[in-house]
């Protein structure tokens, strides 16, 4: 009986240990897909400000590098800024982490879907993309802008529920170049480079699977 008595109080903090570690996981698991885009971000900013010579795949970045300054710089901040917001220790309190960081990514979200879309429209199609990955690019960077609008009307009617569904698959679609990398590399190791078909389809298919793993997250929520 006593050795019930001493043992029992741990218990609860034992399993309090167990639900908290793996909360770090998601948002580590997040940040390591970001660094992939982001590194090739950081890259292609370093070429540009140091002049690198001038390719037929880099040549619409150097007529016209602002947009893509800003595309990346916005969601690079999007992207490691916003795995953060999965830490459930860091969304408590009348002025939480989550409130003060919300209010830096829905700005920085924009910027990416825009930014996005403005490349998509205007940048000139390179030797290895196809008009149905600008198809593509299309429907994705306005899903991103329209559902991080859904979120900022939700917050204001106080649906929380809602808006974090929205914001949640916002970030689904800003991520979907690290799982895009993901994708594409074991082709590109076993063989040649897809053809555009099957590149856009490939990556077609990364938005996807994003998209569906946070729809999960979104149900598992709710039901929890």
């Amino acid at each position: 009986m006593n050795v019930t008595r001493q043992i029992a109080p741990h218990q609860p903090q034992i399993k309090a240990s167990r639900r908290r570690r793996p909360s770090w996981l998601v948002p580590a698991g997040l940040i390591l897909l970001s660094l992939i885009p982001v590194i090739a971000g950081a890259a292609r900013l370093t070429e540009l400000s140091v002049g690198a010579a001038v390719t037929e795949r880099n040549a619409r970045f150097f007529d016209s590098p602002v947009p893509v300054v800003i595309h990346i710089v916005s969601v690079t901040i999007y992207s490691l800024l916003g795995a953060f917001q999965f830490v459930p220790s860091l969304r408590t309190g009348r002025r939480s982490w989550h409130r003060v960081a919300g209010m830096i990514l829905l700005p920085a979200g924009l910027l990416t879907a825009l930014s996005g879309l403005w490349m998509a429209v205007f940048y000139e199609l390179p030797p290895s993309d196809g008009q149905l990955l600008l198809i593509l690019r299309l429907i994705v960077g306005s899903a991103m802008a329209v559902s991080l609008i859904l979120a900022v009307m939700a917050i204001v009617r106080r649906d929380f529920i809602q808006h974090g569904a929205w914001m949640t698959r916002a970030y689904a679609i800003a991520l979907g170049a690290g799982t895009q990398a993901v994708i594409l590399i074991v082709p590109e190791l076993l063989a040649s480079p897809p053809d555009a078909t099957t590149r856009a389809v490939l990556m077609g298919a990364a938005w996807v699977i994003n998209l569906a793993v946070a729809e999960y997250r979104i149900r598992r929520r709710h039901v929890a």
